[in-house]
């Protein structure tokens, strides 16, 4: 999946597309880019901003749909009106959710846009915006309203959609004392998306919020998951905040050891001998569970699939709990008797893959789906709570392997267990 960041450069890699990037790559998508200016500054200040040149703005993002797919365009920094033009120039017909993130000023109090290009900006870019995301200040200026209250950010929010934008998410509102709203008017319908506010200075987070926004929009997350996704991904990003200059401290995004050791462990799935043959046609999700879990709420999942693709397999969508319902399911019962079984992998059946896992001396169980009570296949994601807790009811050693062979417009499955995930891969490896 590709994600293309049009904006301006930060040499501290704090906000801009460096940010982008880096925001990019932790979420697991190929991140392109188009510089639109070079700008001078670091943690403590900002000196100065050099335009790139409106035909070399044209040429970058020729060069970059000429020889990619581009699932979602996030536009941040644009500061003069031929910058505005010339983007606009080449995006109007393009068919690609656009993210637009008005940026007017850094964190350390540099001017990102001329004055004399806001009225372009408002009239060119808005109306290419399948979602625009001002924070309070910025949607104040582009409207003129104060915002104080909900109803305030209503009135701004309808106005910026009249000017052309389809959908409007105003960041940073503080409605409550301790709380930050992300107000959202998306169609006919608004709402607010609500977060602890973190008493932090910090340099990033905007960008942050709407490079994993455009990330979960590209993934095809609804725009109220995705501003949820989006807000998550900010909140920690602020909380990992690390002192990397000598002044404002710059959003760091830090992953959990769950986390790590799910994704680390998904590039080594990815990377097995001829692993797509065992990719079965509901596509293959891995899962992780925190200790002792309650619900799938508390496993890590992938929110899409990891996919066949001829003869590679990619990986649609981002680790999130709560992602994975069936494979998490099965952990969740194995869990509850196993405490130490945490993670899993569903494969495609094969009868020939069952004898290698017995051959290697794994313990594998099945259960017969046929046999399944009528009540429990008319409740959702109850099947597979009903088939593994059957399995395992009679043994006292953790499963590694449980199938079953299909029923009627149900296809046959194999689940590999382990400890975590490292665990499940060796033994997937162990057959290859």
């Amino acid at each position: 999946m590709n994600v293309l960041s049009i904006g301006g450069s930060d040499p501290s890699s704090g906000a801009g597309i460096q940010s982008d990037v880096r925001t990019f790559t932790s979420l697991g998508v190929h991140g392109l880019t188009v510089v639109t200016a070079i700008t001078s500054q670091n943690t403590v200040k900002f000196s100065k901003t050099e335009q790139v040149s409106s035909s070399m703005i044209k040429d970058q993002l020729n060069a970059v749909f000429s020889d990619f797919t581009v699932d979602a365009i996030k536009i941040g920094m644009v500061y003069k009106s031929s910058v505005i033009k010339a983007i606009y120039s080449e995006l109007k017909n393009v068919k690609v959710p656009i993210i637009l993130d008005p940026v007017i000023r850094s964190t350390t109090n540099g001017s990102l846009i001329e004055k004399n290009a806001l009225n372009a900006y408002k009239k060119l870019l808005f109306p290419l915006a399948f979602v625009i995301t001002p924070n309070v200040s910025e949607a104040e200026k582009f409207t003129g309203f104060k915002i104080l209250t909900k109803n305030d950010a209503l009135k701004c929010a309808l106005k910026i959609r009249d000017l052309g934008a389809k959908n409007v998410v105003i960041t940073g509102n503080q409605f409550e004392k301790g709380r930050v709203d992300d107000f959202v008017l998306e169609n006919t319908t608004h709402y607010s998306i609500s977060g602890k506010k973190l008493q932090m200075v910090n340099h990033g987070s905007g960008c942050n919020y709407s490079a994993s926004l455009a990330v979960a929009i590209a993934t095809g997350k609804s725009l109220r998951e995705a501003v949820k996704f989006a807000k998550n991904y900010a909140y920690n990003s602020i909380k990992n905040s690390k002192k990397f200059g000598k002044g404002i401290p710059i959003t760091n995004f830090k992953k959990s050891e769950i986390e790590k050791s799910l994704s680390d462990s998904i590039l080594d799935f990815k990377n097995l001998k001829n692993i797509y043959s065992l990719i079965p046609e509901c596509q293959t999700n891995f899962a992780y569970s925190k200790p002792h879990p309650k619900s799938i709420r508390d496993i890590l999942g992938i929110s899409g699939r990891i996919v066949r693709a001829g003869k590679s397999v990619n990986v649609a969508g981002n680790l999130e709990y709560g992602a994975s319902k069936h494979v998490a399911s099965a952990i969740l019962a194995v869990t509850k008797k196993f405490p130490l079984i945490r993670s899993a992998l569903n494969l495609k059946y094969d009868s020939k893959i069952i004898k290698k896992f017995r051959d290697g001396g794994l313990t594998v169980l099945s259960y017969d789906r046929t046999k399944e009570p009528s009540h429990i296949k008319r409740k959702e994601n109850a099947s597979v709570l009903w088939g593994i807790k059957n399995s395992i009811k009679n043994i006292i050693k953790p499963p590694d392997i449980i199938f079953h062979r299909g029923d009627f417009g149900k296809e046959p499955m194999i689940i590999v267990f382990g400890e975590s995930p490292t665990d499940v891969i060796k033994k997937i490896a162990s057959i290859l």
